[in-house]
């Protein structure tokens, strides 16, 4: 008897923590209910991959190995809708879309609607080429943002055709901004000025969007620095403000010549000769000659003046300082802090048109 009432005790004791765990997992799951509940409500990545979706395309192009060779392969890329002037394109890289084959890039929607290529307009020192095609009225255009508002820290979401993957989502961090002189598996990409990103970015991103919280496109996925050929966390993207200068630029010529100041500039700028001009190191462009008549010419910049500002932007090197003008659409005033005898002093250019001829 007695060893009938132990054994039924350890039954009463094993059965009661297993019917109140029980009842706490079904409470655990209200709980997580109700809090998912209020969790989604505020969770803004789903409105932001919600209104940025329809915009984006998967670009696949039969590229050509070797120019004069007949050997192609199968690439997938991305793009997305803009509107210029009420009129519709696909921005992408350029390097998405070229070298092809005649008939080579196909777009297709997030539907698997396909689009008709009309006409590529690309610039291959900045990597941007906009696709005319002739389905416009349907296409959903993106919001375009300001990239120059975003700053390190921000949250970003990447929007593209990894691995031919077409309309995945991946989300990140903006790591860094103003990355230049990178080594880039695209060759001749001298307009560099990249947002670095943590997001994702995978073969296939390339040409899709970068979206901040707000919806809106900051920029264009371009490359990764990766040592795999995969995603390791350091992708590039193209500040879209940039961007659209160089669409505006191909919209209007089918090709970009650029701004033009009309400057020499010392490539070998060093701190010996900074401290002779009255710099602490050297920093800035230092100016070696005008040419006659340009707008530097007629806004009195003079050789040794030191360019240490552009646009309230400061002034890294001359290549910084080139890629600035070229950024700037013809015709607009640009405000420039030198230093002259030591002195700083701010002088109005008024850009033009580079001549062919010029280089800067």
């Amino acid at each position: 008897m007695a060893a009938c009432l132990i054994s039924g005790r350890l039954a009463v004791g094993q059965e009661q923590p297993v019917s109140v765990a029980l009842d706490a997992r079904e409470r655990l799951f209200e709980q997580l209910a109700t809090d998912a509940e209020h969790f989604d409500a505020r969770n803004i990545l789903k409105k932001v991959v919600r209104v940025s979706k329809p915009s984006v395309v998967h670009i696949q192009s039969r590229k050509i190995v070797q120019t004069g060779s007949r050997r192609t392969i199968e690439e997938a890329g991305s793009g997305f809708v803009i509107e210029v002037n009420q009129q519709k394109y696909i921005l992408t890289n350029r390097h998405v879309v070229f070298p092809t084959v005649a008939d080579g890039v196909k777009i297709s929607l997030e539907d698997s609607r396909q689009l008709t290529v009309e006409n590529i307009a690309s610039d291959p020192a900045s990597d941007i080429a906009v696709i005319t095609v002739r389905e416009t009225e349907s296409l959903v255009p993106a919001r375009v943002g300001d990239s120059g508002r975003m700053e390190i820290g921000d949250f970003v979401v990447a929007i593209g055709s990894p691995f031919g993957l077409t309309h995945s989502i991946t989300y990140g961090i903006i790591s860094a901004k103003g990355r230049k002189d990178l080594v880039l598996g695209t060759q001749g990409v001298v307009i560099q000025d990249f947002i670095q990103t943590d997001a994702a970015i995978n073969p296939g991103n390339s040409g899709g969007p970068l979206v901040s919280m707000r919806g809106e496109v900051i920029g264009i996925n371009t490359a990764i620095a990766s040592s795999s050929g995969g995603n390791e966390g350091i992708g590039f993207t193209i500040p879209i403000s940039m961007a659209m200068v160089v669409v505006g630029q191909l919209l209007d010529k089918e090709t970009v010549r650029g701004a033009y100041l009309g400057v020499r500039m010392d490539h070998d700028f060093t701190d010996s000769t900074a401290l002779k001009l009255g710099l602490s190191h050297a920093r800035g462009v230092r100016i070696t000659g005008v040419t006659e008549s340009s707008p530097a010419d007629k806004a009195k910049i003079t050789p040794n003046d030191v360019i240490l500002s552009f646009n309230g932007t400061l002034v890294e090197n001359d290549d910084h300082l080139a890629n600035l003008v070229s950024l700037t659409p013809v015709g607009n005033k640009a405000s420039l802090l030198l230093l002259r005898n030591r002195k700083p002093i701010r002088v109005e250019v008024q850009l033009t048109s580079r001549p062919q001829s010029e280089e800067k």
